[in-house]
């Protein structure tokens, strides 16, 4: 294994430079070659920081994956490993048949997959004998920060949005509740793209603001459970849709109470993620404690209705909602994990 330190011998030239060598195992692992730029820093009195320069750093990101697909290749499957080359951080990828062409199912099922998960992706090349896709977007232009916020708030609308179609029984409404969650989707795997590069390359991994590959890995753990926010209000907009019918106002207005509960202590472990807040996540999590107080006043109301199949959905709603608060709760968790070196420092201090 390649040692992480090395000692090197300052070298005098000319009238007032130093030179120093650079082990050449380290040199060819980062793709650099002769004439490459790097960039020096000083950090401090006592630290010196050598790093490729941006442009050479950003073309160690693997350029181009060719997949080769048989006929009888499930569409499912082609999709899940077209996802799995753009988590890579592949900037092109090219499916080919692997004899004959690409059957029509599978070129569309390709296609719907860079539109409708995919972000930043477009198809350059389409026909039966393979499609091309590109990956556009530039790595810094949305930081992971800013595709986890608007993913975040897309994923607290589609509850609003999920329960007022209930309460207005607005089945239209309901289904763009789920056609929403393909944009949440859309923004995880971005962030997951983006996370997979940053372990990968150290200097992505400060230049997207981490200090360490495990706040990647911690980031990764929260953006799931924003996935997973997104999904139940797709299943609240899904019952309205099987029943086609609203519940009573009463229990529709308490689940709204819960969900606005839920939701502000997602917003506060959500915050002490960006902040970087031991003690907000601490808060976020004796808040989320308080979630059975709005849970009882709903199993209370539905003591007194005599309908089951109401009764039933109601309570299923109401799962659904209190699943929220539990994700706050797991997302200000890793929050702690994330931050807990930095309380042991202020108490060596």
């Amino acid at each position: 294994m390649q040692e992480r330190e090395e000692t090197r011998r300052l070298q005098f030239t000319g009238k007032s430079s130093y030179i120093v060598s650079l082990p050449k195992q380290w040199v060819l692992e980062l793709g650099l070659k002769q004439g490459d730029q790097i960039t020096i820093t000083r950090e401090g009195k006592s630290a010196l920081k050598i790093l490729p320069a941006k442009d050479q750093a950003k073309s160690i990101q693997t350029d181009e994956a060719v997949l080769e697909i048989s006929r009888d290749d499930d569409n499912a499957a082609i999709v899940r490993k077209l996802v799995s080359l753009y988590f890579l951080g592949y900037k092109t990828i090219q499916i080919k048949p692997k004899a004959d062409r690409l059957q029509p199912g599978q070129r569309n099922s390709i296609k719907s997959a860079v539109k409708g998960m995919l972000m930043g992706s477009e198809i350059i090349s389409d026909s039966v004998e393979g499609v091309t896709i590109q990956v556009l977007v530039n790595l810094l232009e949305l930081t992971v920060d800013g595709a986890f916020k608007r993913m975040l708030h897309l994923a607290k609308s589609m509850l609003k949005d999920a329960l007022l179609a209930v309460e207005e029984t607005n089945l239209d409404l309901a289904r763009e509740v789920i056609d929403s969650d393909d944009e949440v989707d859309r923004f995880g795997f971005y962030i997951i793209r983006q996370l997979k590069i940053a372990i990968s390359n150290e200097y992505m991994l400060k230049d997207m603001g981490f200090t360490n590959a495990r706040q990647c890995l911690g980031y990764r753990l929260i953006v799931k459970n924003i996935e997973r926010t997104g999904d139940h209000a797709v299943l609240i907009a899904k019952d309205l849709l099987e029943f086609k019918k609203s519940v009573r106002k009463e229990a529709v207005e308490k689940i709204e109470d819960l969900n606005n509960f839920a939701t502000s202590v997602l917003d506060q472990a959500c915050l002490a993620l960006f902040k970087e807040d031991f003690i907000q996540a601490e808060l976020a999590i004796k808040k989320a404690a308080e979630t059975s107080k709005y849970e009882k006043r709903i199993l209370e109301s539905i003591k007194s209705i005599k309908d089951e199949e109401e009764a039933y959905r109601i309570r299923r709603m109401s799962e659904n909602v209190i699943r929220i608060a539990e994700y706050a709760s797991d997302i200000a968790e890793i929050v702690l994990n994330m931050n807990i070196e930095k309380m042991l420092r202020k108490t060596k201090n």
